[in-house]
């Protein structure tokens, strides 16, 4: 064994394993999750996320280059892995494989050209062709260059390794001179330069981002979870500082590749507003790498450093992170949906927000009307709770109080309470289920906000308020199956409502037409011939990838062509109203309504259908102050296939 090399090796595998053992001690900074559970699914997620490039491939060049240099890599580590041992043990080498030898050889230098060739156009899309969302601060710039040149030098030694190895085979021993040897410990003095380095550059997510994809989120994408908000031993609630995050939230810094794919498809970003979702997590990890040093040296406030007490005293919220920022989401979940490293940009958003609310009572002034009309009439706007079946009247719709054997329960929601336009949408899709003869009621006045604005706002006092009344009650009548036409009180019903007592079946109107249709217990039958786009809600798709639903309601009624908008489904733009954005105005950059209604107008449609209150509610305020108001409506699934039932035009 060649000693000198086995201490180098020794040494540098030493401060390697010291520095990741320092990152992990750094996580448990953060408190307890459990994410522990399902491990098949999770290695699935790996398989596909991670080595499938599933995520990163949305974007085909990107993706494509990744997945050479990541394949690449794992191919090439038998060659590293072969240096290694003959630097342990000279004169060692594969060869014992026999005629698998060459061929080995032969595929490590094709997947080492194929790595070259990734790794410079990589480098060109950042100094040449830049993509908006690579413009990134200097630092980040040249760390991605030192990474990526760093690649092409292990890749270039590791093939002029095997070209003297072939230009020596039959060769006099030493007539190479002294390049093979240089040629060597090149090769081997970069690889294990490379792996010291990773862990201090933003390239340490090569290491965090598998198992930051293996503890991904499983439940329902989106699902908040509850505050234990009884825990007398609390003084705070949310999210201050790294410490009130879980670990699993500060290894999403650790992962986070500064790719800018949340920041590209974040609407709030994209308009001008001052949230970058990956300057969050970015921020989330330079503030533990930060404290968690000063932490574990034992500093303290009362410490004589004034660099440390100034490090120890100013936190993550209002320290690096602005409230502007933060009111700026949308929770449309655009962020999570596009992180190739599966982050969860909008749990860590909605946990500051908290914290700005509950401890400090400090959120947009316009939230104080909605805040005390949920506390007082248990809907965001100031009507009686009293009048919150009288959309209903003459419709002959009973009451559950009246008819407790109903097998359907029609939540309406407040906007179809409450809001002149969406009562339309309750209407008719109230005539929808008499027409196929379903046993539906309602529950009216007994009917309380679903606690989602409050909740995405960060009020988790008062969204729990409302959770749990709203539990009781439908618990008292035994309630199994609820339908409604709200994507807000469909997502928080199905997915949250759960963790507080609330177990039922929640169907979205859409779903549920779909199997009405299906069923034949309506039938589409008048041709509308309308050309109509539909808008993809984001609590509706990206929430819990209900897609097809809607698209084959419309596709149902005849004469209807459907057009797709460019960003739709997965990568669809949120209309701007959720997260509680419903009741703030924007005033910096452009509406996010106007820019989904310039995307949706410029199809040349007659309709712009919608399966959701808020964005009815943006849509049209959109059309409305567009080129094309008089000429496009926003009409809802259920209105339009009520038309088509009718002898009727959707305006109508």
């Amino acid at each position: 064994m060649n000693i000198p090399f086995f201490l180098l090796l020794l040494c540098s595998f030493a401060l390697f394993a010291y520095t990741v053992r320092r990152l992990i001690t750094y996580l448990a900074l953060g408190g307890p999750e459990d994410r522990s559970g399902r491990p098949a699914e999770r290695a699935r997620n790996v398989l596909t996320v991670a080595f499938g490039h599933s995520k990163l491939l949305r974007e085909p060049l990107a993706g494509v280059l990744h997945l050479f240099i990541f394949w690449g890599f794992l191919i090439l580590f038998l060659a590293i892995l072969e240096a290694i041992l003959v630097g342990l043990f000279p004169g060692f080498s594969f060869s014992f494989l026999g005629a698998g030898y060459p061929v080995l050889i032969t595929a490590e230098d094709l997947f080492g050209l194929l790595v070259i060739g990734a790794v410079l156009v990589s480098i060109a899309r950042r100094t040449i062709w830049v993509p908006e969302r690579l413009k990134v601060d200097g630092r980040a710039r040249a760390d991605a260059m030192v990474i990526l040149c760093w690649i092409l030098l292990i890749v270039l030694s590791m093939i002029a390794q095997h070209a003297f190895e072939r230009s020596a085979a039959g060769a006099p021993p030493g007539s190479e001179g002294p390049w093979r040897g240089i040629v060597f410990w090149t090769h081997v003095l970069l690889v294990l330069g490379f792996l010291n380095y990773l862990p201090y550059s933003k390239h340490l997510h090569i290491m965090a981002s598998i198992p930051n994809v293996y503890f991904a989120k499983l439940t329902a994408r989106g699902t908040l979870a509850a505050l234990n908000l009884q825990d007398e031993s609390r003084t705070t609630f949310g999210v201050t500082d790294v410490e009130d995050l879980s670990w699993k939230q500060l290894l999403d810094g650790y992962a986070c590749t500064e790719c800018g794919r949340c920041t590209a498809s974040c609407p709030a970003a994209m308009t001008g507003k001052p949230l970058s979702p990956r300057k969050i997590i970015t921020d989330i990890r330079h503030r533990l790498l930060e404290k968690a040093p000063l932490i574990a040296g034992g500093a303290t406030l009362e410490g004589k450093d004034p660099r440390m007490v100034e490090a120890l005293s100013r936190p993550l919220l209002g320290g690096s992170i602005t409230e502007e920022e933060l009111w700026a989401c949308t929770t449309c979940l655009a962020c999570v949906q596009e992180c190739p490293v599966q982050i969860e940009h909008v749990d860590a958003i909605v946990g500051l927000r908290r914290s700005l609310v509950l401890n400090e009572s400090r959120f947009p002034k316009e939230m104080q009307p909605m805040f005390q009309n949920l506390e007082r009439n248990y809907s965001p706007w100031a009507f009686a709770a009293s009048a919150r079946a009288d959309w209903a009247a003459g419709l002959g719709i009973p009451l559950l109080a009246e008819k407790r054997s109903a097998k359907v329960l029609f939540w309406v929601g407040c906007a179809g309470s409450y809001d002149a336009r969406y009562q339309k949408v309750a209407r008719a899709f109230a005539e929808l289920m008499k027409v196929a003869g379903v046993d539906f009621a309602i529950l009216g006045a007994e009917e309380k906000c679903n606690g989602d604005p409050a909740r995405r706002a960060g009020n988790e006092y008062l969204a729990q308020m409302l959770i749990s009344e709203n539990v009781k009650t439908l618990n008292s009548y035994g309630v199994k199956t609820i339908v409604t036409t709200c994507p807000h009180c469909f997502n928080i019903m199905k997915n949250e409502y759960p963790a507080l007592g609330g177990n039922y079946e929640v169907i979205h109107h859409t779903d549920f037409i779909m199997g009405l249709i299906s069923s034949g217990k309506i039938a589409p039958g008048k041709e509308l011939r309308e050309k109509i786009t539909y808008h993809d809600s984001c609590y509706l798709g990206r929430y819990n990838q209900l897609y097809d639903p809607p698209r084959n309601a419309i596709a149902a009624i005849p004469g209807v062509e459907l057009k797709e908008m460019e960003r739709s489904r997965d990568k669809g733009l949120c209309c701007g109203a959720g997260g509680a954005r419903m009741f703030m105005e924007e005033t910096t950059g452009t509406r996010v309504n106007a820019e989904r209604t310039r995307e949706a107008l410029s199809l040349k449609v007659n309709t712009v259908a919608t399966a959701c209150p808020f964005c009815m509610t943006m849509l049209t305020d959109g059309v409305k102050d567009s080129e094309s108001a008089g000429n496009v409506q926003v009409k809802d699934i259920a209105e339009l296939v009520l038309a088509s039932l009718r002898d009727e035009s959707p305006g109508s």
